[in-house]
């Protein structure tokens, strides 16, 4: 700082919390209902060299604060906190520990493990009952105090409309480590998703909005960096209002409003995977670096009787404590903050049902979802949730309220599960090409309220899918142990790479047929970054550790023909689902609605186009079958589609239900770059494992009565052609992110 630091801070104000720059000097300002005096600790610009200390001056409504005249943007600070050290009954300030503000909006500096972050002696009898008098400066980063300037006025968010969404689940660092066309520095940053290339293959493949993996600076967590790993994925939040450092190669915040702004430009709508479940501090043997030496009690839940002991519904050690209402205004100042100085467009939140838990379990009406839904700017935000947690009646698919969307693992199942081959799947899949109206049709929810994917970040790529039986996971070091044992896949003949060629077009087919149910059914679609160009992690499914070659897009593989014919083919899906209304559907299906007479808005038949009746939908040995939707096309004029679906080994023969119209074969996963094309017989062969969709345009209700007398002996729609009730054809599967994150204790 280039002025004389003054002896002692002025009063300064409660509000905002955090540090805020007013153009005389900085106010700092910070939450603790039982600390005993909070000091604001000033550092030198590269935060090495301790050059103040203050006693925060005044404490109002259990906010303490102070005003640092002459300051300005850059100042770099942190906290230390005193009180009580009585870890039995939730208390832990620890002085000697320097604590980042829970709203710095920037950090300087990195984590550098190290016996001193612990507030208690590591390696003492007494465990956390003891306390640790080293000075964790040395191993921490520190907070920077910024100017929010930037100029929005230009930028449009593209407000993209939920049933015209299709999402890209992407990660900063893996999106351009690879890249050999970038410099270096700008490789795995915010600069590279800013790049025109980038969004030039975003725009190629039709998505509308990217979804990021955590952005907020992170901890890596001990045990990895021993093993010589990293938190790749990020789910290990240090800082819920700053962005990790790593991914600014610029070293400033507007590197990122900078790719927000480029993204609108083009369209396209940016959601952050936030993670307000939890913290990097973990469980009380965790290290102490911000809320935990603030306020342990406040910030946290503890078991009542044991205040020792966090509650650990997520998996991490600990569960914020978001009925406080101090902790519930961090996270609620946090979305508002990313919403407002970044433009957000919408938030995915890790864990969502612990973040709808009040004491007494998950609540729809919980104060963090009222919070969201009333807020003028956040409730106009795309909101979606993880519907699940490791907690007591932890899985919620289908239970949270409207406004939010979900990720329906359901789907992915079931659809993993008819491509595979299992017997019994039809009803239940064909609720899942519907909407999942058995999850979500309540409290006015539409469709798009369910999240369909086939694959994410978590579990296996759409390749290792379809290359691996069982998982392998032996590069995490945890001997195979971690991530899900069951994840609905088949190696179709081998296990891993293979140059038999008939396995290699069995496994191609399988994977184009996944994709096109992923397309065609209703809801919002989200696909994994990387599977366009058939990305690989060598079969392991919790990759959640791996910062190298296994979790990083492949751009030397897209532009290798199985590449780029893999990437031309999620387009024109994407492409397929724009040009027909129908299948972006933003109303549930049950067959009632006439669109032409005798023709309803959706029917299902066997392969010889007869209506299937209740046997026919409880036979387990039923893998083929045919869905028909009839309604509005782009023109507004009635379309039908079908889509003819064979998951069985061999190929089959389908007839097209009546009446006979002239149908185009739009779309063949078995021949996936052959033009539409006239149907030019009576039925069609749909190759095994494969689905055809088919399209045909009524040409008047004149013309279609007397093709519908033609195949009267159908008569009315019939009630057996809709399927039976699925919410029994399979239970509930284990929580999935839960699976991840519940390894690391």
């Amino acid at each position: 700082m280039s002025h004389v630091l003054p002896d002692r801070l002025l009063p300064g104000n409660p509000y905002p919390l955090g540090s805020s720059w007013d153009g005389l000097g900085v106010n700092f300002a910070v939450f603790s209902a039982n600390a005993q005096r909070i000091e604001l600790c000033l550092f030198e610009p590269t935060g090495r060299k301790e050059l103040k200390r203050y006693a925060l001056p005044e404490c109002t409504d259990e906010i303490w604060h102070g005003y640092l005249p002459h300051a300005h943007p850059g100042t770099v600070y942190a906290f230390r906190a005193h009180g009580a050290y009585q870890p039995q009954n939730g208390h832990r300030f620890n002085p000697h520990k320097l604590l980042l503000d829970p709203y710095a909006r920037k950090l300087i500096g990195q984590f550098r493990w190290s016996d001193a972050l612990f507030g208690y002696r590591v390696h003492s009898n007494r465990m956390d009952l003891s306390i640790d008098r080293r000075d964790s400066a040395p191993a921490m980063p520190k907070c920077v105090v910024v100017d929010e300037a930037f100029d929005w006025s230009h930028d449009k968010r593209p407000n993209v409309p939920w049933n015209e969404t299709v999402i890209y689940e992407t990660h900063v660092r893996g999106a351009s480590m690879l890249r050999k066309d970038l410099r270096a520095p700008e490789r795995g940053t915010f600069a590279a998703l800013a790049s025109p290339e980038f969004i030039e293959h975003l725009l190629k493949l039709g998505v509308t909005a990217v979804e990021l993996l955590p952005v907020h600076a992170f901890l890596n967590d001990r045990f990895l960096v021993e093993r010589g790993l990293r938190n790749y994925w990020g789910y290990n939040t240090a800082a819920f209002f700053a962005p990790e450092p790593s991914y600014l190669s610029s070293h400033r915040l507007d590197e990122m409003r900078i790719a927000v702004r480029q993204l609108h430009a083009a369209g396209i709508e940016v959601i952050l995977d936030v993670v307000y479940n939890h913290t990097c501090e973990g469980n009380e043997m965790g290290p102490t670096v911000s809320w935990r030496g603030l306020d342990n009690a406040s910030y946290y839940r503890l078991i009542p009787g044991d205040e020792r002991h966090h509650i650990n519904d997520t998996g991490c050690g600990n569960t914020l404590n978001l009925p406080h209402p101090r902790v519930l205004q961090m996270v609620m100042d946090s979305l508002r903050y990313w919403s407002t100085a970044f433009n957000i467009d919408g938030f995915r939140f890790d864990l969502g049902v612990t973040l709808g838990r009040e004491h007494s379990g998950f609540d729809p009406g919980s104060g963090f979802f009222d919070a969201l839904r009333q807020d003028p700017i956040l409730s106009q935000r795309k909101l979606i949730s993880e519907p699940w947690d490791i907690g007591p009646g932890g899985y919620q698919l289908g239970n949270h309220p409207p406004g939010f969307a979900e990720w329906n693992d359901r789907f992915r199942d079931s659809v993993r599960r008819f491509w595979r081959g299992d017997a019994g799947m039809r009803p239940d899949l064909a609720a899942r090409l519907t909407g999942s109206a058995d999850l979500f049709n309540r409290r006015f929810r539409k469709p798009t309220a369910s999240i369909n994917f086939v694959a994410s970040h978590d579990g296996y790529t759409l390749a290792d899918l379809i290359s691996y039986t069982q998982k392998h996971n032996e590069m995490n070091g945890e001997n195979n142990n971690d991530g899900h044992n069951e994840n609905c896949s088949s190696n179709w003949g081998i296990e891993g790479p293979t140059d038999d060629p008939a396995i290699a077009e069995t496994r191609e087919r399988v994977a184009r047929s996944l994709i096109a149910t992923l397309f065609i059914a209703l809801g919002t679609p989200m696909m994994l970054a990387g599977d366009e160009m058939g990305r690989t992690q060598r079969g392991n499914n919790n990759a959640y550790c791996q910062d190298n070659e296994i979790s990083w897009m492949d751009w030397e593989r897209a532009a290798l023909p199985h590449g780029r014919k893999m990437t031309m083919f999620f387009a024109r899906m994407i492409a397929l689902r724009k040009q027909h209304p129908l299948l972006r559907e933003n109303r549930f299906l049950f067959g009632d609605r006439e669109v032409l007479p005798g023709l309803y808005d959706v029917g299902w038949f066997d392969e010889n186009g007869e209506a299937l009746t209740i046997e026919a939908w409880q036979d387990p040995e039923g893998r083929a079958f045919t869905l028909r939707r009839a309604g509005p096309g782009l023109n507004e004029e009635t379309e039908v589609l079908l889509m003819m679906l064979n998951a069985s080994a061999a190929a089959v023969r389908f007839t097209p239900p009546p009446p006979h119209l002239e149908w185009h074969v739009l779309i063949d996963t078995s021949d996936p770059h052959a033009p539409p094309v006239p149907l030019a017989a009576p039925d069609l062969e749909v190759a095994a494992h494969s689905m055809v969709v088919l399209a045909a345009q009524p040409t008047g209700d004149a013309d279609w009565q007397a093709s519908w007398r033609a195949g009267a002996q159908y008569g009315p729609r019939l009630l057996t052609a809709l399927p039976p009730d699925p919410g029994t054809s399979m239970p509930d599967p284990e929580p999935s992110e839960s699976t991840r994150e519940s390894t690391r204790e």
